[in-house]
């Protein structure tokens, strides 16, 4: 989900939980450390579709294009973050342990009408409590239960009453907001797709500067969408993101541009471009291609090209963002160009993680080794109206 392609995105961050009331807590504590994402680690499913705590910052990623039986079409984004406290408070007996924040933000593109409706929240967890409650706080297990958390044993993410569920290759996605409802099944019509060395993605020099992430690039989809009380079935695909680990980023690295490309030849393409304060673009970053039969191949920074072709500057952040580009995987013969399906797709996060960012459906032609090729995705950038923390 970007000049710092970077799978997508660590960009909770810099909401500081002032707005929480956790300024009291805020201690100087910390016997606990988190983990670093290193080399060695294997990922196995679907045990990685699952929390893992002992991380900073996790998210799981999913964004897709959907279509109503009357031609309506839709871009969507759902995404679930957790960031971790535990190594800046303490534990008394008077104050239990904070031990995560968890964001969500949802938005919808409509296509034609060039509208889009973002919406976003935010909760916190007490240490020992994550996966003990479900949908809408209801109670899945023991104890007190959070309005927010992610299970370490199943694949349970939520916050209130939106959450995602599933298996290896089947998830559920839920969305409940006031007039507009989501209801999503989702089928992965391909294994997962390791990212970088065996799912290490490492975002710039430096032990640790790195998370583990994986995708699932095709999930065929389909559900019912409503909004202002008017239901519609909907059919679509999907791309699902999840990273997590701990301090990715570099003092000199300022955003991120990240893109998920689907193809009509049954093949997906990701690219990252990681953005440093001088303008040039980290060697770090990189992407992945995958075949038809899945099979994957990763790609360094001199092995594609990305070219800007239009720029467009929000009148709500005065952010100068991308917003047309030229994709080339000159090895494989791949020249594309990418088209934003409109350009007020920014989202400014009051609410949650404070982070104004650019995501939003794309349209996508050209050329594979000479065959012409129509796709769809999505786009994500970082750090043009704001420099990013993680």
């Amino acid at each position: 989900m970007a000049l710092q392609i970077t799978p997508r995105r660590f960009i909770f961050v810099r909401f500081l939980a002032l707005s929480l009331g956790l300024v009291g807590c805020w201690l100087m504590a910390a016997s606990f450390t988190y983990q670093l994402a290193l080399p060695g680690r294997k990922l196995t499913f679907p045990a990685d579709h699952f929390s893992h705590p002992d991380f900073k910052t996790e998210w799981w990623y999913y964004t897709g294009q959907l279509e109503t039986d009357g031609g309506q079409r839709y871009g969507y984004q759902v995404t679930f973050f957790r960031f971790g406290l535990r190594d800046r408070q303490k534990q008394t007996a008077a104050a239990p342990l904070f031990s995560d924040l968890y964001m969500a933000h949802f938005a919808l593109s409509d296509i034609a009408g060039k509208k889009l409706l973002f919406r976003e929240r935010i909760n916190r967890s007490i240490a020992g409590n994550a996966g003990v409650r479900g949908i809408a706080g209801k109670a899945s297990g023991s104890g007190v239960g959070d309005k927010a958390g992610a299970a370490t044993d199943r694949y349970l993410v939520w916050n209130e009453d939106w959450q995602v569920t599933g298996d290896e290759r089947h998830h559920a996605i839920q969305v409940n907001e006031r007039s507009t409802r989501l209801r999503l099944s989702l089928n992965s019509l391909k294994a997962p797709v390791l990212h970088g060395l065996n799912g290490l993605s490492q975002k710039g020099a430096g032990e640790g500067r790195a998370s583990y992430y994986y995708s699932l690039t095709r999930m065929q989809t389909d559900g019912e969408l409503t909004i202002n009380g008017k239901k519609e079935k909907v059919r679509g695909f999907t791309w699902m993101d999840h990273e997590f680990g701990s301090n990715q980023l570099r003092d000199d690295q300022v955003g991120w541009d990240w893109f998920s490309i689907r193809l009509d030849n049954n093949t997906e393409l990701m690219l990252y471009l990681m953005r440093r304060k001088d303008g040039s673009v980290d060697p770090y970053s990189s992407g992945t291609l995958v075949g038809a039969d899945g099979t994957t191949k990763h790609l360094a920074l001199k092995d594609f090209q990305v070219e800007v072709l239009e720029r467009w500057k929000s009148p709500k952040s005065g952010g100068n963002y991308p917003m047309k580009w030229k994709v080339a995987v000159p090895v494989e013969e791949i020249d594309l160009e990418i088209t934003p399906a409109f350009a007020e797709q920014e989202l400014i996060t009051r609410r949650s993680t404070r982070v104004t960012y650019w995501e939003g459906a794309v349209r996508i032609g050209g050329k594979v080794r000479g065959q012409a090729v129509n796709g769809a995705g999505y786009v994500e950038m970082t750090g043009y109206a704001g420099k990013l923390t993680i």
